[in-house]
């Protein structure tokens, strides 16, 4: 499916969406993205996918597709069965030709779990693997890194261990130039239309991550008002990537 937002710039930047659902990921593809993180869960950081999810988008889109290797929510130290549960999930997506995963283990002390990581990396073989933002809850960035460049990670997801992207330029644009393209630096957390142009100037960065979503109202008649099924404020909304949020910060990147 040709579509007219989705090209790279003179510069060469790509987009990527972190899209919570098959209807996320389209969203995702028709405003112009190259690529989805397909993840559930994302009031936790975002979860694992379902096989559903997976398949479907792999089955009804051209954009490519990252599913995210996480268990649960919470920290990234993970237990013996929750590696299991990683590995099966890596052998999923390579089963339905996905076009990458996303991973991201670290030791008690903060340290990247370089023998689990270096693991999931030949399991997912000829899959290339992206390292998400346990990154940024790592104990040394510039060492970090150092440690995914050794691994062969082709990306990685941070926001210079700051709250948000914006506020983790100076980080950002150090970890660009350690980097010297042996390995990606993606921008992320907090990057929407009014922020991208500047992140991408004052990082130098290619590779950009934003959720682009947007609540969308539930058409529910019936409300019962006095329980809850989990813990968010609102259940009667849900957040889901928005087309035309995607289209403007494209269009903002090829300005």
């Amino acid at each position: 499916m040709n579509n007219p937002y989705q090209m790279s710039s003179p510069g060469g930047w790509r987009l990527e969406i972190c899209a919570n659902s098959f209807t996320s990921a389209l969203a995702a593809e028709k405003g112009g993205a190259n690529r989805v993180e397909l993840c559930e869960n994302m009031a936790e950081g975002g979860t694992t996918p379902s096989y559903a999810q997976i398949k479907m988008c792999r089955e009804r889109l051209s954009i490519e597709i990252w599913p995210i290797i996480r268990p649960r929510g919470g920290d990234f130290l993970y237990s013996d069965d929750e590696f299991e549960l990683m590995k099966d999930d890596i052998k999923i997506c390579k089963s339905l030709k996905c076009d990458g995963v996303v991973i991201g283990i670290l030791l008690a002390n903060g340290e990247i779990d370089k023998i689990r990581c270096a693991a999931l990396i030949e399991l997912a073989k000829p899959l290339p693997v992206s390292f998400h933002r346990a990154f940024d809850m790592s104990n040394d960035l510039e060492k970090a890194l150092e440690d995914l460049i050794e691994m062969g990670f082709v990306r990685v997801l941070t926001s210079g261990g700051a709250e948000n992207a914006l506020n983790g330029i100076a980080n950002i644009s150090k970890l660009v130039v350690q980097a010297k393209g042996r390995i990606e630096i993606m921008p992320g957390a907090g990057i929407n239309p009014d922020n991208i142009k500047e992140i991408a100037i004052k990082t130098g960065a290619l590779n950009f991550h934003s959720s682009a979503r947007v609540a969308i109202k539930s058409k529910m008649e019936y409300r019962n008002q006095t329980t809850k099924m989990g813990s968010v404020e609102d259940e009667y909304q849900y957040q889901q990537t928005s087309v035309e949020l995607v289209k403007q910060i494209v269009e903002k990147l090829i300005l």
